[in-house]
């Protein structure tokens, strides 16, 4: 790829004033570009919901599917690996279709070590276990998450940026589902305006940080900034800052999107408000989605986590934004409301975190990158805290994905694994050693064995999902 001297040279030595060090990952991003430099190692987004993912809601058309909570050896004894070219994704997943041809959906691991109940904490991304506390939920943590060891490994200004909402209004900060290590568990920002101060008012120093604590947008503190850069720039860099401030720009949208979501019950949604200290959880949840894609975007970070409501705390959250007014236990254990019954219910809210993945899958498809777009070399992996119930038992966890890695993971498919203790049968910590391997890791195992399946092999990747 030929790159114009200028260009480069520009790229190199960009002038910039009060916000060059919050301008500076975006501008480090754009050198990358002008090289023809993809990513040293995908991104990685995990979407964790709280209350349970009922595998027979995942099945795509043609495909019947029924949860295998029974004893061992219950479910299929054969490997199901369907195409998703011709079928439809299930209802919630319906906002997620123009993607269809990147999507995975996963069934059949088991998690049995995190030993199960209405959320499995810090298990749920670690594939550990530990005995049960009084609650019947241990909060205990054993070793790092998912997502920490992937932090830890790929690295970044930020190496993990954990976000998301919580039940209790109060709370800044919960520790309820990430680690880096043992006994050292990472933060869930829960109040998306101090998570935007935070981010982006903390590359900031001097004058500089006071004028964004008191603007609180990204776009009014680096305007200046942002207006000389773009008089330099021309070509394609030109075309890129652009993209990378839509992103932005989306921050300073302040206001509730609850009525441009397809299917929300209109009637019942809350006035717009400021979505960024709204006591509205689906207005809270659609700004961390903002920031989750600005922090990607601008280079912050590579390795994000969005909590909605997940762990033991706060797993029974009630969705007023969609109309509701039971909270997520009241479904789980099978009550309807708004002519709805539980399955609705629980389709509904899937359906619009699903849409806001779509928005966050959008943005990323947005900004070239290498021969293709950061989408390109990103994975959204979505699941529940709970595994596959309310009062789950971790016989089977089911996953999503969206992306490719870069082409790593073999996606456009619908994967089911034998049932629990089958030849065969596999569990979430395979598919986490999955994703350690596809970032650069060498590892053969992650978290914890599960001690019933001694007769299996639980080491390695699953195969069967890299290209």
């Amino acid at each position: 790829m030929h790159i114009d001297p200028s260009r480069r040279h520009f790229l190199r030595n960009t002038g910039l004033g009060a916000g060059a060090l919050a301008l500076s990952p975006v501008v480090q991003q754009l050198h990358a570009r002008a090289e023809g430099k993809g990513p040293k190692a995908p991104r990685f987004v995990f979407v964790v919901e709280s209350n349970g993912l009922p595998p027979q809601q995942l099945a795509p058309s043609g495909i019947k599917r029924k949860a295998r909570r029974q004893q061992p050896f219950n479910g299929p004894a054969k490997l199901i690996d369907e195409s998703l070219k011709e079928r439809e994704l299930p209802v919630s997943l319906q906002p997620i279709s123009k993607w269809k041809d990147k999507v995975t959906i996963v069934q059949g691991l088991s998690g049995r070590v995190a030993g199960g109940g209405h959320s499995n904490n810090f298990m749920a991304l670690g594939a550990f276990g530990v005995g049960r506390g009084s609650s019947g939920e241990s909060t205990a943590v054993m070793g790092p998450t998912i997502d920490g060891a992937l932090a830890k490994h790929i690295g970044g200004i930020f190496p993990y940026i954990g976000l998301g909402i919580s039940k209790r209004l109060e709370n800044s900060v919960v520790y309820s589902i990430s680690a880096i290590g043992e006994n050292k568990p990472l933060p869930i920002m829960v109040k998306p305006d101090q998570a935007m101060g935070t981010l982006f008012g903390s590359v900031a120093k001097g004058q500089a940080k006071n004028q964004f604590a008191a603007k609180r947008n990204l776009l009014d503190f680096l305007r200046e900034d942002v207006k000389r850069a773009e008089k330099q720039l021309g070509g394609p860099e030109r075309k890129q800052l652009t993209t990378y401030l839509e992103s932005f720009d989306t921050l300073s949208d302040r206001q509730s999107r609850l009525n441009e979501i397809e299917d929300t019950l209109r009637k019942h949604a809350p006035v717009a408000s400021d979505k960024y200290t709204s006591e509205v959880e689906t207005d809270r949840l659609d700004a961390q989605f903002d920031l989750a894609a600005a922090s990607l975007i601008s280079g912050l970070s590579n390795v994000v986590t969005i909590s909605s409501a997940a762990g033991v705390r706060d797993f029974d959250i009630c969705f007023t934004g969609l109309g509701l007014k039971k909270g997520k236990h009241h479904t789980g254990h099978g009550g309807g409301q708004n002519g709805m019954d539980w399955a609705g219910v629980y389709n509904m809210i899937r359906k619009y975190h699903f849409g806001l993945i779509a928005g966050l899958a959008k943005k990323l498809e947005s900004v070239p990158e290498g021969d293709g777009t950061m989408l390109d070399n990103t994975v959204i992996i979505y699941l529940s805290d709970a595994a596959e119930s309310h009062h789950s038992r971790c016989w089977e966890w089911p996953f999503v994905m969206l992306g490719t890695a870069g082409g790593k993971l073999k996606a456009g498919r619908y994967v089911d694994y034998p049932g629990y203790g089958q030849l065969g049968h596999r569990t979430t910590a395979n598919l986490y050693t999955t994703l350690l391997n596809i970032a650069g890791s060498k590892a053969e195992r992650f978290g914890m064995p599960d001690p019933n399946l001694k007769d299996l092999d639980q080491t390695g990747p699953l195969v069967e999902l890299l290209a």
